[in-house]
């Protein structure tokens, strides 16, 4: 399972929180507390307790709190201290999951000096560790939070302790920031997106702490780079779940972005991102989440503040919990002074800051003497690491030592190794050379039946392009004998058109079997050999139309050719039958093709007296223009009609 691991910011930890769930929600959710009481033993129920991640979401933790004390009075009617010490463990976490942390600290204390000493009991003193130390860490007994994550370690319950989010909540967050990424960089797994963003999202978090906003933002992008990348590859399964987390730290993400920009006085930037954090977090029952969300909706109104828009912001102001955390309200004392003096209320503006200053006074009385003890604390535990770090200096060096003495042995034995493996190898040279000999008439005999196969296989190629253009001439032919046979003007019109087609498919095939290459066509000869068709079939002197083709040097293969050679057929044929109704006129014709990269560019002018009024009314209705844009559409393209004073131009780029 995926974990988000959030820097929580110091400022937001001055105040102990309300505590405040969501209330049952209803049917239409899974009902995980009937599935708690479906556990059959009290471990069973302990495990399903602890794997729930959501369990408040059917039911507050209120609701579950009294379950439990239920199940602990009957263990304790039964005398069963196993069940006893299972349903502990549960009240300790939830006293603390409803915000009253020195109850669960007392309970977890309790239950240690309860449990008896032995491996049975590591993963119960896991968890009461764990308790503690998160419990510690909400009132600030960083002191205490240490010892714990001490103790953790001397028992093996866990392999390394770190104190980065120690020195970010007493404000010391370069430090933090360093000691983060030594820890977590040599465990990254840079091909891992998702733990990616939650790296860079977290060092842009101490960053924004520190006021350097710049930084910040530079790393909360790289993050909002990796989770869009994450979420958008479908080539990765994710579960349900894992979407959910996704989803969720993108907009964490997006927030910080909103406050970066708020930091360096970009208020409009910073609107977008902050409103839709809130929107995906609004619903969210975490009390981290509903943290950000407090302290979004304080960012969009100190931004439109800024802006003078005052009616707006007020509206953010008024649906922020008033006394969740004492840094938040700070702020939003701060920016309910700054709204009452853009609306002239100076009394409201004073009642606002006077808030303040008694506030400012309680935290700084009640926080001196704790500070320097949590400061004592550091220094302790900084003498505790670089003790460790000399430690582990010297520990390298004895290991560099003993590599090198290793490393000379090796190359004692490389020497001896080397002069066995010189016979080896002359050996191998005389066997390699003799094998080679074999193999080279091998090759000689392979490559002789592939040529031998190449040759049949382009004379059984042509012979098949041979018979393909003899049937499309019979075809032709039977196109011509059927309009001989046929009075009406009409269909004599559509069966040339349709033979002039056909004519126009039958020369590509004639000139691939002509070809050395079967796999292209030459368009300039192609083309040329095209017009030389199409004037046949409507008797037009050469002399009066000018026909310029630009296609030197272009080859294309089959699958293109052929729809741009039935294109040419039908907008020469086009022009020999309506451009040019004068007899006397010199008609110019101009066509144009070039290859670019993988695609190409095609290009057809006349100078006839181009298209009428309702041009495009019947282009729809039009067999001609239908069956180009059809072909133009298998070239990847669309077909573009420019009508122009002294004609029409037809053009298009194609794959």
């Amino acid at each position: 399972m995926r974990t988000i691991y959030i820097v929580v910011a110091a400022s937001l930890m001055l105040g102990a929180p309300l505590g405040l769930y969501g209330q049952d929600l209803g049917m239409d959710q899974p009902d995980n507390l009937m599935e708690f009481r479906q556990q059959p033993t009290p471990g069973e129920q302990l495990d399903f307790f602890f794997r729930e991640t959501e369990r408040y979401r059917s039911h507050s933790p209120y609701v579950w709190l009294d379950e439990v004390n239920m199940r602990y009075n009957t263990a304790a009617q039964n005398a069963d201290s196993t069940a006893l010490r299972y349903y502990g463990l549960m009240q300790a976490e939830l006293y603390h999951d409803i915000g009253n942390y020195n109850k669960g600290i007392a309970l977890a204390n309790d239950l240690l000096t309860r449990i008896q000493e032995g491996d049975e009991y590591g993963e119960s003193k896991a968890l009461l560790l764990d308790l503690l130390d998160k419990s510690y860490g909400q009132l600030r007994l960083y002191d205490k939070q240490i010892e714990v994550r001490k103790r953790k370690q001397e028992l093996g319950l866990a392999d390394n302790v770190t104190f980065y989010d120690i020195y970010a909540n007493l404000g010391m967050y370069r430090k933090a920031m360093n000691d983060y990424i030594y820890e977590k960089k040599k465990l990254l797994d840079e091909t891992d997106l998702y733990q990616s963003a939650v790296y860079d999202n977290d060092i842009g978090q101490f960053l924004l702490l520190d006021r350097s906003a710049a930084t910040a933002l530079s790393y909360f992008k790289k993050a909002q780079g990796y989770i869009t990348v994450y979420l958008n590859d479908i080539n990765t399964i994710k579960s349900e779940k894992e979407v959910a987390e996704a989803e969720r730290l993108k907009a964490i993400i997006d927030g910080n972005i909103g406050r970066s920009h708020l930091q360096l006085a970009q208020y409009e930037d910073a609107l977008p991102y902050l409103e839709n954090s809130i929107g995906q977090l609004r619903d969210s029952p975490e009390e981290y989440l509903r943290q950000v969300v407090v302290e979004n909706r304080l960012g969009l109104a100190q931004a439109f503040l800024e802006l003078g828009n005052a009616q707006k912001a007020r509206e953010y102001l008024r649906d922020v919990p008033g006394e969740e955390y004492a840094e938040l309200r700070l702020k939003y004392n701060r920016l309910m002074a700054s709204y009452y003096e853009m609306q002239a209320d100076y009394k409201a503006e004073v009642y606002y800051l006077q808030q303040n200053v008694r506030m400012r006074d309680s935290i700084d009385r009640s926080q001196t003497s704790l500070k320097k003890q949590q400061l004592l604390a550091i220094v302790a535990n900084e003498e505790l690491e670089n003790s460790k770090q000399t430690r582990d200096e010297l520990q390298m060096d004895l290991e560099r030592s003993q590599a090198r003495m290793q490393a000379q042995d090796m190359r004692i034995n490389l020497v001896f190794i080397s002069l066995v493996f010189t016979l080896l190898g002359f050996a191998g040279l005389v066997y390699a050379y003799l094998k080679n000999i074999k193999n080279q008439r091998l090759l000689a005999e392979q490559k002789h039946i592939i040529e031998k196969s190449l040759v049949e296989k382009d004379s059984l190629l042509k012979e098949i392009h041979h018979r393909v253009k003899n049937n499309l001439q019979m075809v032709s032919s039977l196109l011509s004998l059927q309009t001989k046979n046929t009075r009406s003007k009409a269909a004599i019109e559509a069966l040339e058109e349709g033979k002039t087609r056909v004519k126009a498919m039958a020369l590509i095939h004639q000139k691939l079997y002509q070809n050395d290459d079967l796999s292209v066509i030459e368009m300039q000869g192609y083309i040329e050999s095209l017009i030389n068709s199409v004037q046949s079939v409507y008797k037009k002197g050469g002399h009066q139309i000018n026909i310029t083709i630009d296609a030197e040097g272009v080859e294309l293969d089959i699958d293109r050719a052929i729809p741009i050679g039935l294109i040419l057929n039908e907008l020469v044929s086009n022009s020999f039958k309506y451009a040019f109704p004068d007899p006397e006129q010199k008609g110019q014709i101009y066509i144009h093709i070039r290859k670019n990269g993988e695609g190409g560019f095609f290009e057809y002018t006349d100078n006839g007296v181009g298209m009428p009024e309702d041009s495009d009314e019947r282009a729809s209705n039009s067999m001609g223009i239908r069956l180009m844009r059809r072909l133009v559409n298998q070239l990847q393209s669309s077909l573009n009609i420019d009508k122009t004073s002294d004609g029409v131009r037809f053009w298009f780029h194609f794959k």
